[in-house]
């Protein structure tokens, strides 16, 4: 007897093979017929997506199957997300961000010209926003305008170098130790909540009308806001990775670079903003009340004078160091943490 399974050209399973292929082009063809239905309106046909999915452009002998395949396009029929599709939506919600943004400024500004024009304040203390714009603009070509400038950010920025190395330090040093912070738990809670104000007869009567007087007010309230920030970062570093890091030999001061250092970084960088913007309000505080050179002081002087509409100017003059400085640390903090994931979720968003 002659074994019909060993003949050539035949398959111990049959016809197994052709009848294969002949499925995978009734698949492909079915699976043609369904994108179709799709762009019509119609996904009724689009229930065996466990049948297709294996299916890939690379294994398809059909040329005319769709270049999206059922598996590529996802069990509802849509076309799955690609790298420009989000690049374009997120450019669509930047946009539509900043012009609701300016929307905001501008229905500020529209409130502010209208309030006084139709008398429900009076003209001469409250001008019009088109007076001081008018009044700023002069203002930019006035070199003691700029004068005012340097001076407030002088104060600004020394003001915060000094608060930010003081708190960061003892911040890292208080924090690594569970003693000193429980000694100084009750001291940083009595003392942070003073206001800055509240310490100007202080700083007057130790430094006069000098700029130690604002540096004295910019760096008590500074401070408070990075060390708290310093403290919760270096309470929030893991204690696995800081086991393995003993447990690999690194000393103290490893451990804080590699381990503390880089936990802590987020929340220092949200310290600084948050301190920048507090430190302009409290050098132009303390130029407004004790007479500092700067902004505040000018503001005081127009004041005094009855000239409002500088006043005004000078007042729209400092909002728009607060924007600038609030642009500027927002970019420096995205730099600075690029590689964490908060950063990249809302680059992403």
């Amino acid at each position: 007897m002659t074994d019909e399974s060993s003949s050539p050209g035949l398959d111990p399973r049959g016809d197994a093979p052709r009848n294969r292929e002949e499925e995978v082009h009734r698949l492909h063809r079915w699976e043609s017929s369904a994108a179709a239905d799709r762009r019509g309106g119609d996904i009724r046909r689009h229930t065996d997506v466990s049948t297709s999915a294996g299916l890939d452009i690379a294994t398809r002998p059909d040329p005319a199957a769709p270049l999206t395949s059922v598996a590529q396009s996802g069990a509802t029929g849509r076309a799955t997300t690609s790298g420009p599709g989000r690049a374009r939506r997120r450019r669509r919600r930047g946009w539509s961000t900043r012009l609701l943004g300016a929307a905001g400024v501008l229905g500020l500004l529209l409130t502010w010209e209208i309030v006084p024009r139709v008398g429900l304040v009076n003209e001469r203390f409250m001008p019009p926003a088109s007076e001081a714009i008018g009044g700023l603009i002069t203002n930019f070509g006035l070199t003691d305008f700029w004068v005012a400038v340097f001076d407030t950010m002088h104060a600004w920025a020394l003001g915060m170098v000094i608060a930010v190395t003081m708190a960061t330090a003892l911040g890292f040093i208080i924090g690594s130790s569970t003693f000193l912070r429980r000694f100084t738990n009750s001291t940083i809670e009595f003392l942070r909540p003073v206001p800055s104000v509240a310490l100007i007869p202080l700083a007057v009567l130790l430094f006069g009308v000098g700029i130690e007087s604002s540096l004295m007010l910019i760096v008590y309230a500074c401070f408070w806001q990075v060390l708290i920030q310093v403290l919760y970062g270096v309470a929030d570093v893991d204690s696995v990775a800081m086991n393995t890091a003993r447990s690999y030999g690194l000393g103290p001061v490893a451990r804080m670079r590699h381990v503390t250092f880089p936990t802590a970084l987020p929340y220092i960088m949200t310290g600084v903003r948050l301190a920048a913007a507090v430190a302009l309000i409290l050098a132009v505080t303390a130029q407004l009340i004790i007479g500092t050179p700067g902004l505040g002081a000018e503001i005081s002087r127009a004041q005094s004078g009855g000239n409002y509409v500088s006043m005004y100017a000078l007042v729209l003059a400092t909002g728009l160091l607060g924007v600038l400085i609030n642009l500027v640390m927002r970019m420096i903090e995205r730099k600075v943490l690029s590689w964490h994931s908060s950063v990249r979720t809302e680059v992403a968003a």
